[in-house]
């Protein structure tokens, strides 16, 4: 395991999803500034995730052509001029356009990050390597309300401006690591698209990423009519991610030593709980212990499906940069998908009907894999 590489990927992913998670805290102040209704509100959230999906596949062909610093690096320049553009935006298309381009940039990082720091790593070790990488992700959502309670008190520049700084801090420190050494080119990455085991992780990524899309629309939304204001909304969010930050790299440890079928069950059942708890919301206190539960129980999804997905393209000879970018395109599709159609679905019918969306995906899933064991598939290693 290479340490210095993995801390810059963790530092990376971290910037990342905390521009990312930036939008809880702010969601009900931005709404008003903008006069956004909860269908536009989903749109605003799901830009970042609609750019992530348009920057997957070129990101992997980027990854495989060109390497991964390189691709790393241009994502942390894009990563940059999105977050400008949110931070000075005065419309709402400028808003949307400024995440759109920060999602585009996450997309690259991700890909780019996963594919250098899993090649570097023994293949008995990478759950383990996944796990920390994950959970730098979910401590930079565990900051990204942090930042929105900055953003809520003293503006979009300030707030975002240091972060910028810091982001070009780590680029400069990216650019003077030394390149991966390349590899051969290998299997076309559609090979992955008629693999069971591939396809069965991907939906599983995309079940959770669903879910999260409907939370992070709805739950600041919900927090801000029950009268919570930006900085307990931000703290709602920070103590839930810090749940997730805690079991990321145990569930890495877990599915390295104990595979992921149990898990992966649980997590279903137990998430499809926590959305169908939200959709009757009885105060502050409740829905922001059910915001950590759920988050807890979908995100476990996230760590075993990357594993299944790095384990599956090793196997397959597809380079990593494709598996990252199939993940992204789960991930992000789902995501967006979650926040635009579930901020309509809650607008037209009430969020009762959004949450019970997300409950049915996870729920049918669950169910699927008990009665019909497909999981068994991907209990094969290469």
């Amino acid at each position: 395991m290479n340490r210095r590489l993995l801390a810059l990927v963790c530092v990376v992913i971290f910037i990342d999803t905390l521009f990312y998670a930036v939008l809880a805290p702010a969601l009900p102040a931005l709404s008003t500034e903008f006069d956004l209704d909860k269908s536009s509100a989903g749109v605003l959230v799901g830009a970042y995730a609609a750019g992530t999906l348009t920057g997957a596949l070129p990101g992997g062909w980027a990854s495989e052509r060109f390497g991964a610093k390189p691709t790393l690096l241009a994502a942390l320049g894009l990563m940059t001029v999105g977050s400008v553009t949110f931070a000075l935006a005065d419309t709402v298309l400028l808003l949307d356009l400024g995440r759109f381009v920060q999602g585009l940039g996450g997309a690259l990082s991700w890909l780019a990050g996963f594919a250098w720091v899993i090649e570097e790593t023994d293949a008995d070790r990478r759950g383990e390597v996944i796990g920390f990488v994950m959970a730098a992700a979910v401590v930079g959502a565990q900051f990204g309300p942090v930042l929105g309670i900055a953003v809520d008190a003293y503006g979009r520049p300030p707030a975002f401006g240091a972060t910028v700084a810091a982001g070009l801090i780590v680029a400069v420190i990216a650019a003077r690591m030394p390149r991966p050494t390349p590899l051969p080119r290998g299997r076309p990455p559609q090979t992955m698209l008629s693999d069971n085991a591939s396809l069965v992780a991907l939906w599983l990524v995309f079940v959770a990423g669903l879910g999260f899309g409907i939370l992070e629309v709805l739950v600041p939304l919900d927090l801000g009519r029950l009268g919570a204001g930006a900085l307990a909304i931000g703290l709602i969010f920070f103590i839930a991610a810090a749940a997730e930050a805690v079991m990321n790299p145990l569930v890495g440890r877990f599915i390295d030593r104990r595979g992921v079928e149990r898990l992966i069950r649980w997590a279903l059942f137990l998430g499809a709980l926590g959305m169908a708890v939200l959709a009757t919301p009885e105060g502050i206190i409740v829905v922001a212990a059910m915001l950590a539960f759920t988050g807890v129980t979908l995100g476990a999804l996230f760590t075993p499906g990357a594993r299944i997905i790095s384990r599956r393209a090793e196997a397959l000879d597809v380079d990593q940069g494709w598996a990252g970018a199939f993940q992204n395109i789960a991930w992000a599709g789902s995501i967006a998908l979650g926040a635009v159609v579930g901020g309509a679905v809650a607008q037209a019918m009430g969020d009762g009907a959004a949450y019970a969306l997300g409950s049915l995906a996870a729920l049918s899933t669950g169910v699927v894999l008990l009665l019909r064991r497909p999981v068994r598939s991907l209990r094969s290693e290469p």
